[in-house]
């Protein structure tokens, strides 16, 4: 066995131990959303240096509506971090506390003004685990009615009804690159393969 193999498998032993230090904190930045710490660490290794983690007061929620036709709803806007416009599929925020699927539904509701019978989570995921805590969960919404949409002031949004398979495409052309989005539909393209889907 080589070192290197020897130093994975106790890593493999050790999962769960942290192998990180604090040393220090200090909040550098908040407002409703997020929240900035940046940290004085010991990193892995016993080298000193900083960390800068971005806390999240919201839950990330997908949702991905599938009608009976295996028709989806994308949601399109200009997103301000980005400087450019995205397809999407319906998305937003949970507060932290709040049971996900409750927050699930007003999102669907308010963006698209659908109403789903049929609820099913099929990821979850952290969206930037490199630099933050977001955590993100997605559902798939079937048995769907349509409603009133009730957008938020600050969404501007276009709402259009496509074949799964066109937004599958869109995903495989990089047209659609948010994360959430992309995450949702490869998983319900994985199960519609699998036939776990109809």
């Amino acid at each position: 066995m080589s070192k290197k193999e020897s130093v994975t498998m106790t890593n493999l032993k050790n999962e769960h131990d942290n192998p990180w230090s604090i040393l220090n904190q200090k909040e550098v930045y908040d407002n409703p959303w997020i929240n900035v710490t940046e940290f004085d660490v010991l990193n892995p290794s016993g080298g000193k240096g900083i960390y800068g983690k971005v806390h999240f007061k919201n839950n990330a929620l997908g949702i991905i509506p599938l009608d009976e036709d295996l028709n989806t709803y994308l949601v399109g806007q200009y997103r301000f971090t980005l400087n450019s416009y995205s397809w999407e599929i319906p998305e937003g925020g949970g507060p932290l506390g709040i049971d996900l699927l409750v927050s699930a539904k007003r999102e669907l509701k308010e963006e698209t003004g659908l109403v789903a019978e049929e609820w099913t989570k099929i990821v979850d995921l952290h969206l930037s685990n490199s630099v933050t805590d977001e955590y993100g969960c997605i559902f798939m919404a079937r048995n769907l009615r349509q409603e009133e949409a009730m957008p938020e002031e600050t969404e501007q949004l276009i709402v259009k009804k496509v074949p799964f398979e066109e937004a599958y495409q869109m995903v495989v052309k990089g047209i659609i690159t948010d994360s959430v989005a992309v995450a949702a539909i490869l998983k319900v393209k994985i199960l519609l393969l699998e036939g776990k889907l109809k």
